[in-house]
């Protein structure tokens, strides 16, 4: 199972976001398109707000065990928020269409 815990402060904003684990929807076999769709969402959300919106990240992965952690060095502007707000949905929209016995997503205030 992958679980992704979404960090916000008390006011609301994004702090970083984490993820752990392999889906293992299909049960070993490859490819697994879930593990796929979650590394899209998350990694692509990750490389949009470096490479296009200019944030400064600081980001740590270990693809064997399906770890990635970003973590947000400032205060996000209004369209990394965006890309955000955009990743959280799609990932609820996944965990709420494969269960989650596969992918959960979480939230964590710091």
């Amino acid at each position: 199972m992958t679980t992704i815990v979404i960090r916000k402060d008390q006011t609301g904003a994004y702090r970083g976001f984490y993820c752990m684990g392999h889906a293992g929807y299909a049960k070993g076999r490859k490819p697994d398109i879930l593990c796929a769709a979650i590394s899209v969402l998350t990694i692509g959300t990750v490389n949009s707000l470096k490479d296009l919106a200019g944030e400064q990240l600081c980001v740590a992965a270990d693809e064997s065990t399906g770890f990635l952690k970003c973590d947000f060095e400032g205060r996000l502007q209004e369209k990394s928020s965006f890309l955000l707000d955009s990743m959280v949905y799609s990932l609820e929209n996944l965990s709420r269409e494969y269960g989650e016995k596969f992918l959960k997503v979480k939230f964590e205030e710091v």
